[in-house]
């Protein structure tokens, strides 16, 4: 029992190919003529959201005697700061678009650098996303963010040739690596499996992410 009350972390990763994603994002950007300007890091939120409702395992936290599962899906994003990383939340992501998320995630990002971020702001939250892109890491093993049962974590896109049946041998795509740590008291390898499957589904085939 003593064993079982401890938090057992496994880990499992998977390649994303980015190359649609950014095509819909350009476009998306264009279209909205300087109102908004979405970022990959928008589509990450909208993404894991929707894999977390085909996999509502994973959206789960251990609670002492049972594990608590949630209908709604409020993510944490792990944003750097002077005083060190905070994890502002895009509550009911599962009830938002694009835009939308990409507001909730400006406004958040601003209030957490300029230290004004609300306890309810930060504090909760059923998922967390940390990336480290920007900063050039491709990849890494993030922390699980208690009392939540799972993180992601998310390396820089990176280009990569890979065999194809032209007249070069070979296409350029641009492939991002993503790991999730997962509470093994809540979510199994197989579990964390799926959901890195329907995870990687909607970032290769973002126009679902519209639906």
């Amino acid at each position: 029992k003593q064993w079982y009350q401890r938090r057992v972390a496994i880990t499992a990763g998977i390649e994303v190919v980015l190359d649609e994603l950014l095509s819909v994002r350009s476009q998306l950007n264009s279209e909205g003529t300087g109102k908004f300007k979405l970022s990959v890091t928008d589509f990450l939120i909208k993404a894991s959201s929707k894999a977390l409702l085909d996999v509502p395992a994973a959206n789960s936290q251990w609670a002492d005697t049972c594990i608590r599962q949630f209908h709604n899906t409020d993510i944490s994003v792990a944003v750097a700061t002077d005083s060190g990383l905070i994890t502002p939340i895009v509550f009911t992501a599962n009830n938002k678009g694009l835009r939308q998320i990409n507001s909730d995630m400006n406004e958040l990002k601003n209030k957490a650098v300029e230290g004004k971020l609300q306890p309810n702001e930060f504090q909760g939250g059923t998922f967390t996303i940390s990336n480290l892109g920007m900063m050039g890491i491709q990849h890494f093993t993030a922390v699980i963010n208690p009392p939540q049962s799972c993180i992601l974590a998310v390396g820089a896109p990176q280009k990569k040739m890979v065999p194809a049946d032209n007249e070069k041998g070979f296409v350029v795509q641009t492939v991002m690596n993503v790991s999730l740590s997962c509470d093994h008291r809540v979510v199994d390898g197989a579990v964390g499996a799926q959901w890195l499957d329907s995870f990687k589904a909607y970032l290769e085939k973002p126009l679902n992410l519209l639906l």
